[in-house]
């Protein structure tokens, strides 16, 4: 399979040695130096850029018709504009707060308790996420989903990084070092607390992730998530 690699920071160059260990040739390294040549040849693109990037580069995936994977978060505005584009050129979509397996299991794990501890309202939410201190967006996406996997199972109603009012969930967004990423979702009352937590160790999952998603969305058109990829819609 041919991928065009829309970013090639560090994320990037993990993306790349995965996706040729697992016998695919990389067409296109599209950084701020360099043009989109190759990207028409490619079968499928993954796009781990900025967020001032990525609205062009999946805009010029789906003008391109090639299906493309994105990784990128913080531009989350332009995202009912980028579904409209996809469908109006018949493009092939994935956008993922986080591809890593492990997250997105995580994810499952918190609509489930959120579903649970709804019906228990002595209970508070909150939640902290630790990333390393180059990480331009705060909250994380994966964050953000978390949060919205609460809400659309909860009496919660929207998620804050200041001082949270009746119904929000507060999010506590800390940078520091390297870190790859670190998520806990808490639920605190005054007798004890329950605490899900998902740890990343490196940048191996995440890439890895996104990389077996490009292998399910290749040939595809369409809107998709990683439920999709990973079968769990029917679960």
């Amino acid at each position: 399979m041919k991928i065009a690699l829309l970013g090639y920071g560090k994320m990037g160059h993990v993306i790349e040695r995965i996706a040729l260990e697992r016998g695919h040739e990389i067409v296109l390294r599209k950084d701020e130096f360099n043009t989109y040549d190759g990207l028409s040849s490619a079968d499928v693109a993954i796009d781990f850029s900025v967020p001032s990037a990525a609205v062009n580069n999946i805009s010029s995936c789906f003008h391109a018709n090639v299906p493309v994977v994105s990784g990128t978060t913080g531009w989350l505005e332009h995202y009912d504009e980028m579904i409209t584009l996809c469908k109006e050129k018949n493009g092939g979509f994935i956008s993922s707060s986080n591809f890593s397996l492990g997250v997105n299991l995580f994810f499952e794990f918190n609509e489930y308790l959120a579903k649970i501890m709804s019906q228990f309202d002595h209970y508070k939410v909150d939640m902290e996420e630790i990333h390393h201190d180059q990480k331009l967006d705060a909250p994380s996406g994966t964050a953000i989903s978390l949060a919205k996997g609460v809400i659309e199972n909860s009496n919660y109603t929207n998620w804050t990084l200041d001082s949270p009012k009746e119904h929000e969930i507060h999010i506590e967004a800390v940078r520091v070092g390297t870190v790859p990423g670190t998520h806990t979702v808490t639920y605190n009352s005054e007798v004890d607390s329950i605490e899900i937590k998902h740890t990343a160790h490196n940048r191996e999952g995440f890439a890895l992730g996104a990389v077996i998603a490009a292998e399910w969305l290749a040939g595809k058109h369409g809107v998709y998530t990683m439920k999709d990829v990973l079968n769990l819609n029917s679960k």
